[in-house]
């Protein structure tokens, strides 16, 4: 793990192992899914890798996104620790609920502005859905597959428009995503093709690379960031799988692959 500070950069994402993501764009510093724990058991999932860079070469940092805290992979207790001491937290519902205060839930097709730091106006974050498991997997009682999930995606003028997937599985959502936001520029898909024997007959419970591809066909953004495909043993696909399935699709040229920590620069 690096203690390195990550330089600020004008317009790049850097994903750090697991889902968590940093994002540098119109003079912000913007965090998902912050998991900052060692490898070791987290209650019936476990931790393979810790992240490449720890939260203190993070930085200080605007805002937080969390697709999610009910399951450790997407906010592990460094994570919480780290998303408490964030000026802001952005979540869905029910999400924020359980966090608690000052967290902040948006329910899809909401948002929320922030003033940017490079004096360009405001950024907007769109809360957008996810689904968390199959189509027709069993709801529980707040309507969620698997359990509430929240995309985003972050947009300003000048600026690249910014997709977020979270824990997704579901083309329908990213389908509806682009229908109503036709012009994103880049995507972090979450591709690691998450299972657990246990819920909905072991299917995945995020995209595998295949579903990675075809969302990428379905958004036609330029550049697509993979992450959550490591650093945990319930993946069952990694980066050489998502890799073999977007030159199988013809999209080799739009998929961004870099060293964890590394960032991707995205084209102003």
């Amino acid at each position: 793990m690096s203690t390195t500070g990550l330089a600020p950069q004008e317009c790049a994402i850097t994903v750090l192992g697991g889902p968590t993501t940093v994002i540098d764009i119109g003079g912000l510093r913007i965090v998902s899914d912050p998991t900052f724990d060692a490898a070791g058991p987290h209650g019936y999932l476990t931790k393979t890798a810790g992240p490449a860079v720890d939260e203190d070469a993070v930085g200080p940092v605007d805002l937080v996104l969390v697709s999610h805290e009910a399951h450790p992979d997407n906010l592990d207790e460094r994570g919480r620790a780290f998303a408490y001491a964030a000026p802001l937290v952005l979540t869905g519902p029910l999400s924020a609920e359980r966090l608690g205060r000052p967290v902040i839930g948006l329910s899809p097709w909401t948002s929320y502005t922030l003033p940017r730091r490079d004096g360009g106006g405001d950024l907007t974050v769109l809360a957008v859905p996810a689904v968390h498991g199959p189509e027709d997997g069993e709801r529980d009682a707040d309507g969620n597959i698997n359990c509430e999930v929240t995309g985003f995606v972050l947009s300003a003028q000048g600026l690249p428009t910014v997709y977020l997937s979270g824990d997704n599985a579901s083309i329908r959502a990213v389908a509806e995503i682009s229908r109503r936001i036709p012009d994103i520029d880049a995507a972090v898909l979450h591709a690691g093709a998450a299972r657990v024997p246990a819920k909905f007959d072991g299917r995945p419970l995020s995209l595998d690379g295949r579903g990675a591809a075809a969302a990428a066909a379905v958004l036609g953004a330029d550049t697509v960031v993979p992450a959550h495909y490591d650093g945990w043993a319930h993946f069952s696909e990694g980066l050489s799988e998502i890799e073999l399935a977007f030159h199988e699709a013809g999209l080799s040229s739009v998929l961004r692959v870099a060293a964890h920590g590394t960032w991707v620069q995205l084209p102003r």
